[in-house]
């Protein structure tokens, strides 16, 4: 339930509140001064606070006391308390963030409701970031192929460093779910996650956001770089950040202290970061949209995340694995993959990349036959990925028009593309699955002009030029 922090210059009221408290169930730590207050809050931080305006003999009063936790720790409420109180002294507590103010003497019963209400607001915002931390926990990576292992490797390499990360990969690829895999194997893995989605936040309200308000409707608003203080802060699609606000950025990278808007406080965090990108951020610096400096300080380690295509191996595992998780949380039908089902999902084309995958996957679930294996005529069709009508195969861009010779080599030169590209690269496996022998396999390519290379740690193949 969290313990209540007591300070009071006056011992006999610390300790009728404590009396109090006690009864009603709740754990109480006192403290007589500011410098006894501040040890007890760097020793644990309290999950509720009931302090007093003025301190006799401290080197700080109530307010000073007040500031500081709002600034180090904003979410521990703290109900202030004083027997010299008037409406100016209420305000000003309230305006630094103050949860509420009691005038002393003060009635037993308001003082209850006053923490009961207080309690509960701790007890939510340590629920809220203990969902934080959860999502980060099931922070899966699923994969085979060499691609995604490569991938893998390099995530594993920074988890236990404080390096910034910056991912690069296109849109739906999991450029966050590997940050979160980075945070979650990490020694901050039990600090927040916080991300920025750069591109939905408005630029008027940005720094607001970010750094947070003071002297607003509602007294301190932290922003999300206090929420994340202590763990990872997660720029997503950078790029999309607004000139201004990343110069302001840029300063907090360097000393790690920033201002709310309307303060004048510095505040201090100790943050990571980890950034991400869908698009060419040297040609946004070229173009004057991205601040050069602002990149250099982001990018110390570049990882590019892969595309699906580039991964096509991982297609089934992803699929079943998309299967689980809409059954657990959605009650949708837990179907396996038949065979012509999981060649089909390996040879379709996924601009989108997982979160296409995801979506399909949901989609046939819900729309589906509901009974027995998912065949591959519950897949989208047609458009989609290039599929028939009634049996028949839907002739693709000039390929009616040719003579047979020229259409049956180049339908062979891009099944067999397609085919060894959802193989990784593997010539064994494709040659087993298209029914030829490895030899002939590899006189036909030869004959197509189809070769083979490594690229992003995963075999895949393309067309010589001159053999077009």
């Amino acid at each position: 339930m969290g313990d209540i922090l007591i300070t009071d210059d006056e011992r006999d009221i610390r300790e009728l509140i404590s009396d109090i408290l006690i009864d009603e169930g709740y754990t109480t730590r006192l403290a007589g001064s500011s410098d006894e207050c501040m040890a007890q809050i760097a020793k644990t931080p309290p999950a509720l606070m009931i302090l007093d305006i003025w301190l006799k003999d401290s080197n700080m009063d109530g307010i000073d006391i007040l500031k500081t936790v709002k600034r180090d720790n904003p979410d521990i409420p703290v109900v202030i308390i004083s027997g010299h109180g008037n409406i100016e002294i209420a305000v000003a507590a309230i305006k630094q963030g103050a949860y509420d103010f009691i005038e002393k003497p003060f009635n037993i019963d308001q003082l209850l409701v006053v923490i009961r209400r207080a309690m509960e607001t701790s007890r939510l915002r340590r629920e809220n970031v203990a969902l934080k931390r959860g999502d980060v926990a099931g922070a899966d990576m699923l994969g085979e192929s060499a691609a995604f292992r490569t991938l893998k490797s390099q995530l594993d390499k920074v988890t236990k460093s404080n390096g910034r990360v910056m991912l690069t990969g296109p849109a739906g690829s999991g450029k966050e779910i590997s940050a979160r895999y980075i945070h979650a194997n990490s020694n901050r893995s039990g600090a927040p996650f916080v991300t920025v989605n750069s591109a939905s936040i408005e630029p008027d309200r940005m720094e607001e956001v970010l750094f947070g308000r003071e002297d607003g409707p509602r007294g301190i608003e932290p922003g999300l770089l206090e929420e994340a203080n202590g763990g990872v802060i997660y720029f997503d699609e950078i790029a999309d950040m607004p000139l201004g606000t990343q110069s302001k950025i840029l300063r907090v990278l360097v000393d790690q202290r920033f201002q709310r808007v309307g303060g004048t406080d510095k505040i201090q965090v100790d943050l990571r970061v980890i950034s991400s990108t869908n698009r060419d951020l040297p040609a946004a610096i070229e173009a004057g949209i991205f601040r050069e400096e602002l990149f250099h300080r982001l990018n110390v380690v570049p990882i590019a995340v892969p595309s699906l295509e580039e991964r096509r191996e991982d297609i089934p595992l992803l699929a079943e694995h998309f299967i689980e998780v809409f059954n657990k949380a959605q009650g949708l039908p837990l179907r396996k993959l038949a065979d012509d089902a999981r060649a089909l999902l390996q040879t379709m084309i996924w601009p989108g990349n997982v979160r296409q995958l995801k979506n399909v996957v949901e989609r046939v679930l819900i729309l589906g036959e509901n009974t027995g294996d998912i065949a591959a005529r519950e897949l989208p069709s047609g458009e989609d990925h290039g599929g028939s009508d009634e049996g028949r195969i839907v002739l693709a861009g000039g390929l009616a028009t040719l003579p047979l010779r020229e259409a049956r080599e180049l339908f062979e030169r891009e099944y067999l593309l397609t085919q060894i590209n959802r193989f990784g690269g593997n010539i064994s496996r494709t040659a087993t699955f298209v029914g030829m022998e490895r030899s002939a396999l590899h006189r036909k390519l030869k004959s197509l002009g189809v070769v083979t290379s490594t690229k992003a740690g995963s075999r895949v193949a393309y067309i010589e030029e001159d053999a077009q």
